[in-house]
């Protein structure tokens, strides 16, 4: 199995950074996509961002130019660079990853695992 806990949430002004860590362990081999959904108050699930195993990644264009995903595999850790932050993007972020070979395609609309989630709250 593969667990994923986040941490790094908080509350911040509007206009402010934050990075969030997604610690990976358990049978992590052979993930294709990584990567991180939100979930706002009312809304529905909504990717972000994902990493690939060829080191390339993928935006949502809500977040595009703000956000910036890297991954340390030395130290089994995914952690989003969030500027810029808004209101809008209050939310619980989760972590999520994926082995299938087809993850690519949906990788902004449904991994296969995701961690328990870390609270961002951006105020205005």
């Amino acid at each position: 199995a593969v667990l994923l806990l986040e941490s790094g949430g908080g509350s911040v002004q509007s206009g402010e950074s934050l990075r969030l860590s997604c610690r990976y362990s358990g049978y992590t081999m052979n993930m294709v996509c990584m990567g991180w959904f939100r979930q706002a108050p009312g809304k529905e699930r909504e990717g972000v961002a994902a990493i690939f195993s060829d080191g390339t990644t993928v935006y949502s264009e809500s977040v595009e130019g703000r956000f910036t995903v890297s991954e340390d595999s030395v130290n089994s850790i995914l952690s989003p660079q969030m500027n810029n932050l808004k209101p809008d993007d209050t939310a619980m972020y989760y972590c999520a990853a994926d082995r299938s070979v087809y993850c690519r395609a949906r990788a902004l609309r449904e991994l296969g695992v995701y961690g328990q989630g870390t609270l961002v709250t951006v105020s205005s």
